[in-house]
């Protein structure tokens, strides 16, 4: 809890930042996230959010509820119920893991997830590179649960002295070159 809190707290608000600069006549553009554009994704960060907000209380998986425009406000509940110790114990009942697992898939999906809205719409997003760094490893040991599960793409190649940010694109199947 102690080095995850503050970069999911980051991430979250780098994140937060790029939701809040979308405008409206970029709703409909497409992702790097083949399967949203820009609306669809924003509403998948809302769901995120509620999802770990409800885990971390160790509640039910949430289904999606329709785009309502108030993902920044979601994820700061999100960082409030996981600032407490308790969230952090033992495993999710809903999702059978170790919270410690939920924490780190949350970081992977504020991380990408404000790279492919940044990506999509021209705005600036410049994820921590501790965050990155904890997300590429975590998802390095994770990737192929994740693509049995459809939650990853097939890799994307990127040179092994690629930064970062790039490796972990291409381990998930995003191409860091994308261009809408």
């Amino acid at each position: 809890m102690d080095t995850m809190m503050p970069l999911m707290t980051r991430a979250t608000e780098r994140t937060s930042d790029v939701v809040r600069a979308v405008r409206r006549e970029q709703l409909g553009a497409p992702t790097p996230c083949a399967a949203f554009d820009v609306e669809g994704l924003i509403n998948h960060l809302e769901w995120v959010a509620e999802l770990f907000e409800s885990l971390g209380r160790g509640g039910p998986r949430v289904e999606q509820a329709p785009y309502a425009g108030d993902f920044p406000e979601r994820a700061e509940r999100t960082l409030a119920v996981w600032s407490r110790s308790e969230a952090w114990e033992g495993t999710s009942p809903a999702m059978d893991m170790p919270m410690t697992t939920l924490a780190h898939m949350y970081l992977v999906d504020l991380v990408v997830h404000g790279w492919d809205l940044a990506r999509a719409t021209g705005l600036p997003y410049e994820p921590e590179p501790e965050a990155v760094a904890r997300a590429l490893d975590f998802t390095g040991r994770m990737v192929e649960m994740g693509r049995r599960r459809g939650v990853f793409g097939p890799p994307v190649a990127v040179p092994d002295d690629a930064p970062d940010l790039d490796r972990l694109l291409g381990l998930i199947g995003r191409d860091p070159a994308w261009t809408p």
